[in-house]
């Protein structure tokens, strides 16, 4: 099974978002296959615990104003490593140390990674 198409245009948001906040190496994973209840993790790294925190807030906020609704928030307090749980799509946003260290994308190498496409603008920055 496939991610869905609302779960596209949830990563679209999300992602868009992250890159408005300065998020890095941002990488979108299709797990609706080993995952029935999720569709797409889309993995973002932050160079401080302030930037993990503004980039959280941006994707959170960008997504409950299209009208998503967010199931579950785990580890703003100490930005190191921020989980959104949207449903269809699960954001982790990772300080430096933790994404290299948690190596999720080693974890889920047998997912396909799922194209990110940012507004031209943003990605010649």
């Amino acid at each position: 099974m496939a991610a869905s198409a609302q779960s596209h245009d949830m990563l679209q948001i999300a992602a868009v978002a992250a890159d408005a906040k300065g998020g890095e190496d941002l990488v979108a994973l299709d797990v609706s296959g080993p995952l029935p209840l999720v569709d797409v993790f889309l993995l973002v790294t932050g160079r401080s615990e302030r930037n993990v925190a503004a980039i959280a807030d941006e994707i959170e906020d960008r997504l409950l104003e299209a009208g998503h609704k967010r199931l579950r928030r785990e580890g703003r307090q100490e930005s190191r490593w921020v989980l959104l749980d949207f449903g269809d799509l699960v954001v982790h946003v990772f300080h430096e140390q933790e994404r290299v260290y948690y190596g999720l994308e080693r974890l889920w190498k047998d997912c396909p990674v799922i194209p990110i496409e940012l507004p031209a603008a943003a990605a010649t920055e």
